[in-house]
């Protein structure tokens, strides 16, 4: 976990800066020692004033299908990120015009994926993203910050109710109260033209999305998603991402569209 995986392209940006301004290998404060002074990831999660648990840290993606033999690998790019219905017994229960698009995408290799072209992605693609994000929880606020774009969300619990007539956003709109341990946060107002994962399984402005927070130890937490969206699926269904907390680094932005060079090459099949 002190070693950083950085994407090539800002693995290229990082070697061009000067090494004193990158905090690539600053320590983390604050965290939790084992006896022998590595970060003891399994120590309790922290916990906020009002006894909430604390969210707050900077997240990476892990292998959800070794969570269990080794309480979740640390790893660059997993399968969800291609396929978020990879652990999914069953698969989507896609619209037959929504399974004929995501054959069509996914055959063109994800090149008309909005993230292919700088543009946000959906929140599911910001979770499962191989690009760090960072959470800041405050009292009545929850963002979440990816060095991707330096693109940001935000996630409101102050008990503001949802919009009844959003102006369609790349995030939506996100209101979320506190169950026990668990944030659970509701998200209406989409775009149409959404992406839930590489390639290309919809999400249009139809869809309600449910997401439950859980930080279970100090090193690791769970997002469980539920999409509700009868535009594009026969039934809702739920989904869960594991992340691991990314010690002794930084964000670091990666600004897409600067110097970007790849898209005219992205022809698909």
């Amino acid at each position: 976990m002190a070693s950083r995986a950085i994407p090539f392209a800002a693995l290229i940006l990082a070697v061009c800066l000067p090494a004193a301004a990158q905090w690539l290998h600053y320590p983390t404060p604050g965290i939790p020692k084992t006896p022998k002074g590595a970060p003891n990831l399994n120590a309790p999660a922290p916990r906020m004033r009002d006894h909430k648990p604390d969210l707050s840290g900077l997240w990476r993606m892990a292998d959800i299908s070794g969570c269990a033999a080794t309480g979740c690998v640390d790893m660059m790019i997993g399968k969800q990120f291609t396929d978020i219905a990879a652990y999914l017994k069953g698969g989507l229960p896609l619209q037959p015009w929504a399974a004929e698009l995501l054959k069509k995408r996914t055959a063109d290799n994800g090149k008309d994926d909005p993230t292919s072209r700088c543009l946000p992605g959906s929140p599911v693609q910001m979770h499962t993203s191989p690009f760090l994000r960072k959470i800041i929880q405050t009292p009545g606020l929850l963002a979440i910050l990816s060095e991707n774009g330096a693109l940001y969300r935000q996630i409101f619990t102050d008990d503001r109710p949802l919009p009844k007539d959003p102006w369609p956003y790349w995030f939506g709109y996100s209101s979320g109260k506190w169950e026990g341990d668990t944030l659970v946060v509701h998200t209406i107002g989409f775009r149409d033209d959404l992406w839930l994962d590489r390639n290309g399984s919809p999400l249009t402005d139809a869809a309600k999305m449910t997401e439950r927070f859980r930080r279970t130890s100090f090193g690791r937490m769970e997002i469980e998603i539920t999409i509700d969206d009868p535009k594009a699926y026969t039934a809702p269904f739920t989904v869960t991402v594991q992340h691991v907390l990314a010690v002794d680094t930084e964000l670091l932005d990666s600004p897409c569209a600067e110097n970007e060079k790849d898209q005219p090459h992205m022809i698909g099949k």
